[in-house]
């Protein structure tokens, strides 16, 4: 069995970190309002993506062990991750995303929606899923970092915040949560 530094169980943990730093990439790029999309061909993805990076992280080494050490670097890396990024700035920056403001005293901000790619009639038919009629009425809505739309009505100085939860519609399927 061929390794890159001679011990199999090193070799896994450098595959391991590898892979969990990719992955990490390739979701940021992603965005956060993809987070909350999961559909049908998501759900495969992941399925696919998890399969295709264990022989990356694991190789040859198919073992229990192999594969209790390739699990115990990915959550050790992330736990490292979130606490660097709790004590760094620049890097949660970097890594992680941060709520956008949609609508403020309700007045639409066209430039985010335009660049999340959130529709009018996704906005209107959170606030209507939340009682409120009419955007003048909304003092405030974000898009969440896990996907969600908040949205703060303006009648309701007390700041009930209500969430909604992004659905994508498919064509010929219907509503997809």
């Amino acid at each position: 069995m061929d390794t890159l530094l001679g011990n199999p169980y090193v070799d896994v943990a450098l595959r391991s970190i590898a892979v969990y730093a990719f992955m990490l990439f390739a979701i940021r790029l992603g965005g956060k309002k993809e987070l909350s999309q999961l559909n049908t061909t998501d759900v495969v993805l992941i399925l696919l993506i998890s399969n295709a990076v264990q022989n990356a992280m694991v190789g040859n080494n198919t073992t229990l062990s192999s594969g209790l050490v390739a699990a115990a670097v990915l959550f050790l890396a992330n736990y490292l991750i979130k606490k660097v990024m709790f004590k760094n700035k620049s890097l949660q920056k970097l890594i992680s995303e941060h709520p956008e403001v949609l609508i403020h005293d309700g007045m639409l901000n066209r430039k985010m929606l335009d660049k999340l790619d959130i529709s009018t009639d996704e906005i209107e038919e959170a606030m209507r899923e939340h009682g409120v009629e009419k955007i003048n009425q909304v003092k405030l809505a974000m898009l969440e970092v896990d996907g969600n739309i908040s949205i703060i009505s303006a009648d309701n100085e007390a700041l009930m915040q209500t969430h909604h939860k992004r659905r994508k519609i498919h064509k010929t399927l219907g509503s997809i949560n």
